[in-house]
């Protein structure tokens, strides 16, 4: 009589590593801390700096923006042009760095997946952009009275935002070849886009063509869902901008979940 076959053993998924997520996550915080002086006091300056040209030049031929004074209208708009840029450059330096030094080998061969490795660092990302657009926030409260009809909303779509990008900036990380292309996409590419996509002025004021011609500026929708959240008033609808701000993130995630598949410029 035969022996009876061994039962196969029961699916047993991965655990979630968290301690290597964690790992990864306070090591790109660590080298926040590291300039902390110069993450807090950059942000501060640059703020004011703002008000005090935007305010004093154009703030004294404007009043207000639909209602709302102008140098609170601008609000939304700076915090999403310094949280664009800021998430880009900290989730592309994270993972380009280990690149460029050739540890990037250890980490594909640890035991840590796809998933974890990318929270780690869009995490850290978002975190920082997040903490500096509250700085932000907290500067442009001295200078103008700040009221924020939708907190909640607020709170979601800066989070939102902030991975959006970071998930953004950690395929520009692994895409950049070298330190000077890392530069190329907040430099030459985000930031055009946030001053012509009404980060200080409302699309409304421009002339038919060019309003027409700023609807097509992805930019355009993502400051405007931000706009809504602090006054209720928005150039576009604010269904579609939010549509457009959720489907950026998937698009960003399906890149990354491709890259990671194919290991473009991760293996090679």
């Amino acid at each position: 009589m035969s022996a009876p076959l061994p039962r196969p053993a029961p699916f047993m998924p991965p655990r979630f590593n968290r301690h290597g997520v964690y790992a990864i996550y306070r090591f790109e915080l660590a080298r926040a801390v590291r300039t902390l002086i110069q993450s807090l006091v950059t942000p501060v300056i640059t703020t004011s700096l703002y008000f005090i040209v935007f305010g004093s030049a154009i703030g004294a031929r404007m009043q207000s923006v639909g209602g709302v004074p102008y140098g609170a209208f601008i609000v939304p708009g700076l915090m999403m042009l310094t949280l664009f840029t800021e998430s880009i450059a900290n989730a592309s330096f994270g993972i380009f760095y280990p690149k460029f030094t050739g540890t990037i080998f250890e980490l594909l061969s640890a035991p840590i997946s796809p998933l974890e490795t990318v929270l780690g660092y869009v995490g850290a990302a978002a975190t920082k952009s997040v903490a500096i657009g509250a700085i932000i926030l907290g500067t442009s409260s001295l200078f103008v009275p700040i009221h924020i009809l939708h907190p909640v909303a607020m709170v979601a779509l800066l989070l939102l935002t902030a991975t959006a990008f970071s998930l953004f900036g950690f395929i520009v990380g692994i895409w950049a070849k070298g330190w000077e292309q890392i530069q190329i996409i907040p430099a030459l590419i985000m930031t055009p886009l946030t001053f012509l996509g009404g980060a200080f002025y409302s699309i409304d004021m421009l002339p038919r063509p060019w309003r027409t011609l700023s609807l097509f500026n992805p930019v355009v929708y993502l400051i405007n869902a931000f706009r809504w959240s602090f006054y209720g008033a928005t150039d576009v609808g604010i269904g579609t901008s939010i549509a457009f701000t959720l489907g950026f993130l998937a698009a960003c995630a399906a890149a990354v979940a491709w890259i990671f598949r194919t290991g473009y410029r991760l293996k090679n």
